[in-house]
């Protein structure tokens, strides 16, 4: 089981009380296979998290785990031992923009 920390605006359009959630994934403990299984659970946070067609992390998104950042890495990318094990959340993070 993989925790998973969302932000107040999707947490908000999940319909979620707390802010992690418990995610189980079967097969390669990969990004995608994490994000899928997020917007299987979830579907109204399809398009949110990143483009319905493409698949790629919208611009104000971040993912986040083991004090590294995953924003960039390719969707078959496989998570740390800690993550997949439970003892470290996986962050999607909203990230801020402004001047």
């Amino acid at each position: 089981m993989i925790t998973v920390v969302l932000p107040a605006h999707l947490r908000a359009l999940a319909r979620l009380s707390g802010s992690e959630i418990t995610i189980e994934i079967t097969g390669e403990p990969t990004l995608r296979a994490l994000l899928d299984a997020i917007e299987g659970r979830f579907p109204e946070l399809r398009g949110t998290i990143r483009d319905r067609t493409t698949g790629v992390r919208r611009p104000f998104i971040r993912y986040f785990a083991c004090k590294r950042d995953f924003s960039h890495e390719a969707a078959e990318t496989l998570f740390p031992d800690a993550v997949i094990e439970g003892a470290e959340p996986f962050l999607i993070v909203g990230a801020m923009a402004g001047g």
